[in-house]
């Protein structure tokens, strides 16, 4: 496993990366959504979750930052959706994170 400069390995980087996406209720809500859907717009979000349409382009930009999710612009709007390659490493890079910090806390009770 690569170490960056910081002694930290990517998927250590990465982890973080979509833990800080997440870290918001907000974030979470809008996850949720576009996971039970294709796509969807901006403006569909803002009519399911009872936060302002400033506040939700904040939190898409945040999860697209991330890599999360993406943005595909279909002029004036942009459509949103998983993106799955980045989804299903982020499910990996958890569920290893969780089952490690398990195995360590359960070996020395």
């Amino acid at each position: 496993m690569a170490y960056t400069s910081t002694n930290y390995k990517e998927e250590e980087i990465q982890l973080a990366r979509y833990a800080k996406a997440l870290s918001h209720p907000a974030r979470i809500a809008i996850v949720k959504l576009l996971a039970s859907m294709d796509t969807c717009f901006c403006g569909e979000i803002v009519e399911e979750l009872p936060i302002a349409q400033a506040t939700v382009s904040q939190h898409l930009k945040e999860l697209k930052d991330s890599g999360l999710i993406q943005g595909c612009i279909e002029p004036p709007k942009i459509r949103y959706c998983i993106e799955p390659e980045n989804w299903k490493r982020a499910q990996t890079l958890f569920t290893d994170f969780w089952k490690q910090s398990y195995l360590s806390q359960s070996n020395k009770v």
